[in-house]
């Protein structure tokens, strides 16, 4: 829990302060100093008695009472400092800066413990160790620079790695990137990334709360408390981009099936990330480029006029755009050509809107004002404008700015010109505005941010399920693969349709049970992982003679323990499962089927449950989403009917958190109807919900 001490400290005292501002003891109080704390600052230190002009304590012991302590000495004198100030100080909050804890070894991560259990004994809250500290409006309690101009329309930035905060502020700054409060959370002792935004959630106020959020996690440790404030502060109006570092293929574990395969780490990110309403960024370039989008207006659509006196930059954005499902549209009509009067011979209003290197600041705000006023299919501007260093262009800027207090539509400025138009650009900064350097990397950050979908409800509506049978059944297992039969009827009262299935013990039964399912047949052995890797399927089986001959020879594959017979379908494979991964929950999955899914891994990923809606759009975000339509004269699917079999695998592992692996590969579809052909299902007797970030958000 966050406290009033942390956020808005009466007294602050830096333990371990020094004359010397190349230490983190002297750099902090220098930033403090600074920063113009309102409050009383302190200062400890063993030698001095006067440090930056401040009266020095000897020891902790000599201090009287405090609220915050910012914390900069050996690892091994922490515990003992934080005991001292906790208990008889009655001091609330702690920041330390100092490093070899649990990041370290096994004795700094039993000094870290101490620390924690004596912060939450007394009620305190713990930032770090091993962190740069906290930047707010209150005070500067870091010790590295930059140090930001604060503003409150700024973002509000938690990381997990210090160096990282300061690189990102490093390289957003320059570009007009503002920052309201800055966290920098270290080894997340007792507070980490998850714990501050929630904080920011609990207390967001409409009116005077940082509208974004911008997080670097290295770790997430409880995804459901992210997911939860996430989502919540985005419905309130919020928009947060997030980097998630750590998860490459390395971290990934091997599995047994299809699915937990194919379900890394990495996708469960991702799928936390969707659900959650967060822009997932895989740098800092890419996350500063998604907060500046953050600080313009919101475009309601995705058609963009693209104005420049540039033809190449230009181009290039439309090719960003047009790749990644936004349009931009050809301007004709009255308007277009009233447009084309005012502009020099040569210009083109076509779209991109081309005014030509000759083109004047005043040229430049009639185009602004026609795209804003009389062009209904345009919901956003990108105006791209930079100098050969001729003769300065001010004016050019001035009429930018002022057009973006007036105008209705977004407006985003790529100004390549960052080294000839310094200080035009520098001028434009200073009048609070945020600007792109190069058109193709915002053109993907606006891209990425428009087509994150909203976030999932906590609660979706679900398809209904027979969960009492489920959990009978589920009980009923031991640890393990389960049963065929078992099987069958999970599925049966999931209602997720499934072909007819037979099985035989004996070379009768599979000519009697052939039969009845009407040659031709498909033979597969029982008891196998993995039936294809040991010639177990067996297809076209066409009459009582071959059933029996290959009831025979399945029978003889070491480790079956009978047959499986189904009826012989055609269609398109398709493929559904599920596995669990740690802390996250369910991760369902879904794409083309049979062999595609191993040569072309083409699948979608989503967090358990989750609404038919949610499922259908990942059905249509597969690269082989085409296939699954129908083309070049050969019948697709009923996407409907598939997306409600996803969904129903999501409202089940729910309700059976024991399942850690399920298998629904094929599924053969046509137009009419689709059906699980084969299945398996894995589960762990202890049950899986305590990671479920869903469930566990009530």
């Amino acid at each position: 829990m966050i406290t009033d001490q942390l956020i808005n400290p009466g007294s602050i005292v830096v333990i371990g302060a020094s004359n010397d501002i190349r230490k983190p003891g002297g750099k902090v109080l220098k930033n403090l100093l600074d920063g113009g704390f309102a409050g009383k600052i302190l200062v400890t230190n063993l030698k001095e008695s006067n440090v930056q002009g401040i009266k020095s304590y000897r020891s902790a012991t000599d201090l009287p009472q405090v609220d915050l302590a910012i914390i900069a000495i050996a690892a091994k004198y922490v515990p003992g400092t934080v005991k001292i100030l906790a208990h008889q100080k009655q001091t609330r909050a702690f920041i330390i800066l100092s490093a070899g804890f649990g990041e370290e070894d096994a004795e700094g991560a039993m000094l870290e413990k101490e620390i924690v259990d004596t912060i939450n004994a007394t009620g305190g809250c713990l930032i770090g160790p091993n962190c740069i500290g906290v930047l707010t409006p209150a005070y500067h309690g870091v010790f590295t620079m930059p140090v930001p101009r604060l503003d409150p329309r700024g973002c509000d930035f938690i990381s997990g790695s210090g160096a990282t905060a300061c690189f990102i502020m490093e390289a957003g700054i320059p570009k007009g990137l503002p920052f309201a409060r800055v966290f920098s959370v270290g080894n997340s002792a007792q507070l980490g990334v998850e714990e501050i935004l929630q904080y920011m959630d609990e207390t967001f106020d409409p009116e005077t709360s940082p509208g974004v959020k911008l997080l670097y996690i290295e770790n997430i440790k409880k995804p459901h408390l992210l997911f939860k404030h996430s989502a919540s502060l985005i419905r309130k109006g919020c928009r947060i981009a997030a980097i998630k570092a750590g998860t490459s293929e390395a971290g990934s574990r091997a599995a047994s099936s299809h699915t937990g395969a194919l379900a890394t780490s990495d996708a469960a990110v991702d799928a936390l990330f969707r659900k959650a309403g967060i822009i997932r960024c895989h740098g800092r370039e890419e996350l500063i480029s998604v907060a500046s989008v953050f600080m313009h207006k919101p475009m309601k659509g995705k058609r963009m006029a693209i104005i420049s006196h540039a033809g190449g930059p230009a181009v290039m954005l439309t090719d960003v755009l047009s790749d990644n499902g936004m349009q931009v549209p050809p301007i004709r009509g009255k308007a277009a050509d009233e447009l084309l009067e005012k502009l020099f011979p040569g210009s083109s209003v076509a779209n991109p809107i081309d005014f030509l290197a000759t083109g004047t600041a005043e040229q430049l705000g009639t185009i602004i004002d026609y795209a804003d006023e009389k062009f209904d299919n345009i919901d956003g501007m990108t105006v791209i404008f930079g100098t050969p260093g001729l003769f300065d262009i001010f004016d050019v800027y001035d009429i930018l700015d002022s057009k973006m207090n007036t105008s209705q539509k977004p407006i985003f400025p790529v100004l390549p010109s960052t080294l000839t138009a310094k200080e035009e650009v520098e001028s434009f900064i200073a009048k609070g505005r945020v600007f792109f350097p190069d058109e193709v990397v915002f053109g993907k950050a606006l891209t990425r941010i428009m087509n994150t979908p909203p976030p999932e409800p906590a609660r979706p509506e679900l398809p209904e399920i027979d969960k009492k049978t489920i959990r009978n059944i589920i009980d009923s297992c031991d640890e393990g693969y389960i049963s065929a039969k078992n099987i069958q009827k999970i599925l049966d009262a999931s209602g997720i349709p499934r072909i007819e299935e037979y099985i035989a013990k004996n070379r009768e039964e599979a000519v009697s049970l052939s039969e009845q399912a009407r040659f031709p047949v498909v033979m597969k052995v029982v008891g196998q992982l993995h039936k294809s890797d040991v010639g177990g399927v067996r297809l076209n089986i066409p009459d009582a003679s071959m059933a029996a001959k290959t009831f025979d020879e399945l029978m003889g594959i070491k480790g079956t323990t009978g047959v499986l017979i189904q009826p012989m379908i055609h269609g398109i494979e398709l493929f559904a499962g599920a596995t669990y991964e740690d802390t996250f929950g369910h991760l369902v999955l879904c794409g083309l089927g049979g062999i595609f899914i191993e040569v072309l891994k083409d699948v979608r990923t989503g967090l358990a449950p989750f609404p038919v809606s949610k499922a259908l759009e990942m059905i249509k975000n597969l690269k082989s989403y085409k296939i699954i339509q129908g083309i070049r004269g050969q019948e697709g699917v009923d996407e409907q009917v598939f997306a409600e079999i996803i969904s129903r695998l999501s409202a089940l592992v729910v309700c059976a958190p024991e399942i850690v692996e399920l298998d629904l590969n094929p599924l053969i579809g046509k137009k009419e109807k689709i059906r699980a052909v084969d299945a398996r299902i894995r589960i762990k007797g202890q049950k899986m919900n305590a990671g479920n970030p869903v469930k566990d958000c009530g």
